[in-house]
């Protein structure tokens, strides 16, 4: 096996609260431990268009805070295709990248799978996604910081809904994983959460109606996973006809869940997996990410990973009905 030298680091698909603190960590621990660090912008893209800069640890000093990106980011159609993943192994060579460190969510993962399969590379995922959607670790990097986000713009609408006596459907990320909007209804002391692991029926949206009533109070807020059909606008359409003596907005919180400087434990997080990423390419760890289980850092294979049935905590939703009457 090739002796690596040069360790790759990119950032891919949608950014994350905490990406930052993950490159700081990756390109500091590779130079502690003697690699040499080159910093990949603009995802795949950047990697097939040789868009490699070496980096120093001047590069990411100050940015632990920020978030978004340094490397920026991009969702790569060419990536896709076997010859966007020919020029990008190219360049690889070309810049004598011995090992590839991706940032990023589910779809990330599976290209840097593909990629390590095709060039017999060695690729290591980092969990960085929002939606919490990754097999085998506890959080993603952003998750916890988004969630934050939106406990605290929940909490600016329910003052608007307890004074107007209005019925909010606030839509939040997480379109296949209902981890986002089931956790910030628990926070936020919504009434309902509506996600896709927990099918919502004609008799279960009357229940939520039942419930502010009984509460002697119009008002309340329900947790909506994004859906293309079944979004938070379908929900308060149907609310209009079949409850119309309640008054209805509806709230989409959108790429504003995105943004923001990481949480304590999303840098942390970032660090912990950063660290973990060039300490599994010292012990010859090939094509796994690193996640955080209980406190410890693990490696999970890239088939692993990005399973797509990571499950709910069910005790969660009991947790709601119980706290919401």
């Amino acid at each position: 096996m090739t002796k690596i030298k040069t360790i790759g680091v990119l950032t891919s698909g949608g950014d994350a609260p905490g990406m930052n603190a993950a490159i700081r960590a990756v390109t500091r621990a590779g130079i502690y431990n003697g690699f040499q660090i080159k910093g990949i912008y603009r995802g795949y893209d950047g990697l097939i268009n040789d868009e490699v800069k070496t980096f120093t640890t001047e590069n990411v000093s100050g940015i632990i805070c920020n978030g978004g990106t340094i490397l920026k980011t991009a969702r790569s159609k060419e990536f896709m295709t076997p010859e966007g993943r020919q020029k990008a192994y190219e360049n690889l060579q070309k810049e004598a990248i011995d090992a590839l460190v991706v940032i990023g969510g589910n779809g990330s993962l599976a290209g840097a799978r593909c990629f390590a399969r095709e060039y017999d590379i060695c690729c290591i995922g980092l969990p960085g996604t929002i939606d919490n959607d990754l097999y085998g670790t506890d959080n993603t990097i952003g998750y916890d910081t988004t969630m934050n986000t939106i406990m605290e713009c929940v909490d600016r609408i329910r003052d608007t809904a307890q004074s107007h006596e209005r019925i909010f459907f606030v839509e939040v990320m997480g379109r296949d994983a209902g981890f986002l909007a089931q956790n910030s209804a628990i926070a936020c002391g919504a009434e309902a959460a509506i996600i896709p692991e927990d099918s919502t029926d004609v008799d279960q949206l009357a229940r939520f109606m039942e419930r502010g009533i009984r509460k002697s109070k119009k008002s309340c807020i329900v947790i909506v996973s994004e859906s293309q059909k079944c979004g938070a606008l379908y929900y308060a359409d149907r609310v209009r006809k079949e409850f119309p003596e309640f008054d209805v907005r509806v709230s989409i919180l959108g790429h504003l869940q995105r943004g923001g400087r990481p949480t304590a434990r999303d840098r942390i997080l970032a660090s912990q997996t950063g660290v973990g990423a060039v300490e599994a390419i010292m012990q010859g760890q090939r094509n796994v990410m690193i996640g955080v289980r209980n406190n410890e850092v693990v490696y999970v294979p890239f088939s692993e990973a990005i399973r797509s049935d990571k499950p709910i905590d069910r005790k969660l939703i009991q947790v709601l009905d119980e706290l919401s009457i």
